[in-house]
């Protein structure tokens, strides 16, 4: 089944007399259950990819086919509703609320999403056990390691049950030996079922990916199954 399906979407932004074609004519689709890795240099147009796969923006032509849903033209407000259902975020800088326990962190998306406050804190909870990191529950942001407040975004990136999950650079912030723990924990979470869409310019982080997808001056330049996939060291 496809989660997500691109046929021809291009981006093109106007700014004073420049125009910038950030994406040509892009058709890709990714199956339910794939990990995948956007890659490509500064300028390449992975990030706008994203911002369109995440909903976050709409492509100026072509068509875009989310979970069976044609988020192409959709309002603001729609697009919304879609993300909060549909995608999970991960970003290189957490965007945690400092004044907010991991609990409360994890449980903000169940907010909008209507829970009862019962249900959120169960939720919440699941989520953070998920991660291991439940005995962290009550500690602010600025009382975690990097590694522990990726781990709490992650939470809350799942504690929706969403389609997708997307990290943008997710260890783009870690020093090394994190970075390889929060790799290992994607690729449990991908092993449960999770669909995986990550943006990376690392080399060595995009080899946990299944499939490297390689973007260069707003087009696919390579589209291949990774040989090379690291298995999860074990080191939890």
């Amino acid at each position: 089944m496809k989660i997500i399906e691109t046929t021809n979407i291009s981006k093109r932004y106007i700014m004073g007399e420049e125009v910038i074609d950030a994406l040509k004519s892009i058709s890709i689709s990714v199956n339910k259950g794939e990990y995948v890795a956007f890659m490509g240099p500064s300028g390449s147009g992975k990030s706008t990819l994203m911002n369109i796969v995440g909903c976050l923006d709409t492509p100026t032509s072509g068509q875009y086919i989310l979970n069976e849903q044609d988020v192409s033209k959709m309002s603001d407000d729609a697009l919304a509703t879609v993300r909060n259902k549909e995608i999970g975020f991960v970003f290189q800088t957490f965007n945690l609320l400092p004044r907010q326990s991991s609990l409360e962190n994890v449980a903000l998306p169940l907010i909008y999403a209507g829970y009862s406050k019962a249900d959120r804190i169960e939720k919440a909870m699941l989520a953070l056990k998920g991660v291991g990191l439940e005995n962290r529950a009550g500690h602010k942001p600025n009382e975690l390691s990097g590694g522990q407040r990726q781990r709490v975004a992650i939470a809350r990136a799942l504690v929706n049950d969403p389609s997708i999950l997307l990290a943008d650079e997710p260890t783009g912030n870690l020093d090394s030996k994190t970075s390889y723990e929060i790799m290992d924990l994607f690729d449990q979470l991908h092993s449960k079922g999770n669909t995986i869409v990550m943006v990376t310019h690392e080399d060595d982080i995009a080899q946990y990916a299944h499939r490297i997808l390689r973007l260069r001056d707003g087009l696919v330049e390579s589209d291949k199954i990774n040989p090379d996939v690291r298995k999860a060291k074990g080191m939890f």
